[in-house]
């Protein structure tokens, strides 16, 4: 019962402290909640960044361009070699017949030049469609699959799939280290508050030490008050994550500037978001009021 009592008690100071200091929690909290809404998008925007190329990855293809001379049994052992590159993840064939028949019962204007065309004079040719279970090794993949007897061209959007890859990956970064540098700021707000009501009670510590309390029984207030800061700080936050994407999602129709873009669907998205936002305020109050404890109290 004894830890509960001392647990109640530390919640009540906390409380307590939180008002009579009213002026000091404010500002706190006000910095907090600044902070945590730009925390909150960066989250957003790292999740949606990480989403894109998730997006990327499971439908990118190399598109591989069998010989006019290849035979089927030429396929089979294009397949044997495919098989063998550990990059690969799965792969479909298809011979120049099922393209041309593909194409012709998609488009009418297919229909009526690919009918014109010989056998001879066509232009299809049977291929592999394969899959790379990590798309940053796609080039190095894609050349292995190209010196395979047979193979005349490998294709699998060059350049544009590689910068799309860089782009996204830089962005991811960024995006995660803004989220880390405003989470130590925060952190730095929360000692600064914490050790300015420190010394506004420092008389009062030093009664309750006189008397023999433990270093658990004056720390546990102010790691309950920078909770309860935290708390307070990720309200707002919370509001702006939930509704801000909401409305953002809307305008956009659910995605940026081509259906390839697709933005994450609000729900479960933004409870997941919000959830973490509240856990980072509480988190780094309490981390905020630790350290300031026992750094400036020396206990």
């Amino acid at each position: 019962m004894k830890p509960f009592r001392m647990l109640g008690r530390s919640i009540r100071d906390a409380v307590k402290s939180v008002i009579r200091n009213f002026s000091l929690s404010l500002a706190s909290i006000s910095c907090i909640t600044i902070t945590l809404i730009i925390v909150a998008i960066g989250i957003m925007a790292s999740l949606n960044v990480k989403n894109f190329t998730e997006a990327i990855e499971k439908d990118m293809t190399i598109v591989v361009f069998l010989k006019n001379d290849a035979t089927a049994e030429d396929a089979i052992e294009v397949e044997k070699e495919i098989k063998k590159i550990s990059n690969v993840e799965k792969y479909t064939y298809q011979t120049k017949k099922e393209i041309k028949e593909k194409m012709q019962s998609e488009s009418e204007v297919f229909k009526t030049v690919l009918n014109n065309w010989e056998e001879d004079e066509s232009p299809l040719k049977d291929t592999y469609q394969v899959k790379v279970k990590n798309i940053n090794q796609i080039k190095e993949t894609a050349l292995k699959i190209e010196k395979i007897d047979k193979v005349a061209v490998v294709r699998y959007g060059e350049g544009m799939v590689d910068k799309m890859v860089k782009a996204f990956a830089s962005v991811e970064k960024v995006t995660y280290g803004i989220v880390i540098g405003l989470i130590l700021v925060t952190v730095f707000l929360i000692i600064n508050t914490i050790k300015l009501t420190i010394s506004a009670r420092r008389k009062e510590i030093g009664i309750m030490r006189l008397v023999g309390a433990s270093n658990l029984t004056i720390k546990l207030p102010f790691i309950i008050e920078g909770m309860i800061l935290g708390l307070l700080g990720s309200i707002v936050p919370v509001l702006v994550t939930t509704y801000g994407y909401y409305a953002f999602y809307r305008h956009f129709d659910g995605y940026l500037y081509s259906r390839l873009i697709q933005l994450i669907k609000p729900e479960p998205f933004i409870y997941q978001a919000s959830i973490a936002i509240v856990a980072i305020g509480i988190l780094v109050g309490m981390i905020g009021s630790a350290s300031a404890v026992k750094k400036y109290l020396k206990i």
